[in-house]
């Protein structure tokens, strides 16, 4: 008979290497974590130089569950001789390509994870669950099969690129139209095109557009959104990443949970002000001698269609603005588009489809213990954000989310899991939404498990 394992995670992003990493030295979690990736690398298209992380260092993989962890990003630095230097540096903003160091570097101490396993199918064997997967090898070639039993399966597969239908069928051929999530290996070509357009709101799409915007080439920055927002952080709504809020937000109907979504977007998905800045200086500096600078910047407005002109090769897009009601068409040749990501229904969930729940719109209906399963084994790690609200993309939520999961692997509470920890009320004081303090999800799942 194989091992049967306590847990095992399908996908090893920075959500579940935390998970991992907490997990390790637990001497009652028997864990596995497995990926189709042959190594760690956290959002390698985007890994543009000087840009950073847009939360504090203490939102690394561990330290918000277990500030003595051996794997926190001060314990990171400390290994790799550059504490001083951090501390001299006097930035609570890790460097990106520095937060991918550190993950990388907490990855190759865990026995625990497997790369180069692709998984096929989840499917239920008596009271287990079975994780089947495809080895892979360098090349992506299929060398063999494996599968692994476990009590719990944890899915942590994150988010996919998404582009917008009006540029999605766009002809392959020509000019790059590419997601952000693949700009550094277009860069070059993007460049060479001459004229670039960026599309979207958020960090993302600013980030592209400084780095386009000292190379010479026409560079104009489209967004639906009124304006270009600055990612609202302000301490009062730092707090709604909570268990407060959480409560608050789960116990909403689902249409009012669809328009916050949409509404609260500038708390997480907005621009550093840093960086707005620094788009206006550097534009500035440009315009210097009266030169003007080979760029626009349109807010309201939204891609409503685009194709290929045969003719020139260019990239037409049909601009619509909201404010005036007027289309107009916008020539240029490649295309970025900083259009967000999204989370899906995993396919290999479908032999335990029947177990997992959804909603009517086929998404994960996620429990507040982070289960999608009447029997709390299948747990889901940063696919909640249309259940959960603001917490679920956040890094500095994801120890905290680890600690619950595990509490319902080991049936106690190996990381102690904070109750309260905001100043504000987020409904009114005599309303005790669903998941409150009296019906906590951590309290819930030790109950279950005893």
């Amino acid at each position: 008979m194989t091992a049967v394992h306590d847990l095992v995670c399908v996908g090893i992003g920075p959500f579940g290497l935390g998970l991992a990493a907490l997990a390790d030295p637990l001497p009652d979690v028997d864990a596995v974590f497995l990926d189709q990736a042959a190594g760690f690398h956290w959002h390698p298209g985007m890994m543009i130089d000087g840009a950073t992380i847009q939360v504090p260092f203490l939102a690394d993989l561990v330290t918000m569950a277990d500030p003595t962890s051996r794997y926190s990003f001060l314990a990171f630095l400390k290994a790799t001789g550059r504490l001083y230097p951090f501390y001299i540096r006097e930035s609570f903003y890790p460097l990106r390509a520095e937060y991918d160091e550190y993950c990388r570097w907490v990855a190759a101490q865990l026995p625990s994870l497997r790369w180069g396993r692709r998984v096929v199918a989840v499917e239920e064997e008596g009271d287990l669950l079975a994780v089947r997967a495809e080895v892979l090898d360098a090349a992506g070639a299929v060398t063999g099969v494996e599968t692994h039993r476990a009590r719990h399966v944890v899915l942590a597969v994150g988010t996919k690129p998404v582009l917008p239908a009006t540029i999605r069928d766009l002809p392959a051929d020509g000019h790059p139209v590419v997601h952000s999530a693949d700009y550094l290996p277009h860069r070059d070509a993007l460049v060479a095109s001459g004229a670039v357009t960026v599309v979207g709101s958020g960090q993302s799409a600013a980030e592209v557009y400084r780095d386009l915007l000292e190379t010479g080439v026409r560079v104009d920055w489209v967004t639906r959104s009124p304006r270009f927002f600055p990612m609202e952080y302000t301490k009062l709504t730092l707090e709604m990443t909570s268990p407060e809020y959480t409560d608050h937000y789960r116990a909403l109907p689902g249409a009012l949970r669809e328009r916050l979504a949409r509404e609260q977007r500038g708390l997480y998905k907005g621009i550093s002000g840093d960086l707005v800045d620094d788009i206006y200086d550097t534009l500035y500096r440009l315009s210097v001698g009266g030169s003007p600078v080979p760029t626009t910047l349109l807010t309201d407005t939204e891609v409503v269609a685009a194709r290929r002109d045969a003719a020139t090769g260019d990239t037409v897009l049909e601009l619509h603005h909201a404010q005036l009601d007027r289309r107009h068409e916008h020539r240029t040749r490649a295309v970025v588009a900083a259009t967000g990501y999204r989370a899906a229904t995993p396919p290999f969930l479908a032999p335990v489809a029947h177990r997992v729940r959804v909603d009517d719109l086929g998404r994960l209906d996620v429990s507040r213990d982070y289960a999608v399963d009447d029997a709390h084994r299948i747990h889901v790690l940063n696919g909640e954000e249309h259940t959960h609200g603001v917490t679920a993309p956040d890094l500095g939520f994801g120890p905290w989310r680890a600690s619950v999961v595990l509490a319902a692997v080991t049936g106690r509470e190996p990381y102690a899991i904070e109750r309260r920890i905001a100043f504000q009320t987020f409904g009114l004081p005599d309303t005790a939404p669903e998941g409150a303090p009296e019906d906590d999800p951590a309290d819930l799942l030790l109950e279950a498990a005893r």
